[in-house]
């Protein structure tokens, strides 16, 4: 470790730690790895965790080089985000709800199509995180918490790496231990319940967003 890391080590590390909790601590993002995985496998778990992470390491470059802070502090573009946000949140109530819905669960998409899926899994979990107004804050809140003012290089990119790496951890234990058959087979026998959760938790997260004040 170099010099510059050691002596800014107690802010990196209260950074990973502020970021660590803030990435487990129940949310939209985790409940939709959660139910992904548990609903059609490992890979597609893997893949939402993804998008997630990449949205997440996506803010963290904008909030790095100050675009958070910019939008954070313009009141018109926080709020697009926010409407953006809760709508997609709606959206993704709209599809769990659709789900209970159904009295059997959907057969399994044909092989051949699997990439494409995960290339559109991926992407659902990039905009879910890309259109969070809260991570905004958050990641604005991380900068402002580990960085000094001019800060080196060297610090920047351990922050924007050691959050990556932790977020995509994460996000990845939750798909890995969610598509394990205990609880694919407990998604099975409660699949109705479980996806009439997640809409009510979507559709609330997604109203409160946009009736709430930034």
């Amino acid at each position: 470790m170099s010099e510059t890391l050691w002596r800014h080590l107690p802010d990196l590390l209260l950074v990973y730690a502020a970021f660590a909790v803030a990435v487990a601590s129940p949310g939209p993002s985790n409940m939709a790895i959660m139910s992904t995985a548990m609903e059609v496998g490992r890979g597609p778990g893997l893949a939402l965790a993804a998008g997630v992470a990449s949205g997440s390491f996506t803010w963290g470059i904008l909030a790095a080089a100050g675009v958070t802070a910019m939008i954070a502090g313009h009141p018109v573009a926080l709020y697009a985000v926010k409407i953006a946000g809760g709508v997609y949140l709606l959206y993704l109530g709209w599809r769990s709800g659709r789900a209970a819905l159904r009295t059997e669960a959907p057969a399994a998409a044909p092989a051949v199509s699997a990439e494409r899926n995960f290339r559109r899994i991926w992407l659902r979990g990039y905009l879910m995180h890309l259109t969070n107004p809260k991570a905004i804050l958050g990641w604005t809140a991380i900068i402002a918490l580990g960085l000094p003012p001019d800060p080196p290089m060297q610090v920047v990119l351990a922050i924007l790496i050691g959050c990556g790496l932790i977020s995509a951890a994460i996000n990845g234990f939750y798909a890995l231990l969610f598509s394990t058959p205990p609880m694919v087979r407990g998604y099975r026998r409660c699949r109705r319940a479980i996806e009439g959760a997640l809409a009510g938790l979507f559709a609330f997260a997604g109203l409160k967003l946009l009736t709430s004040k930034m």
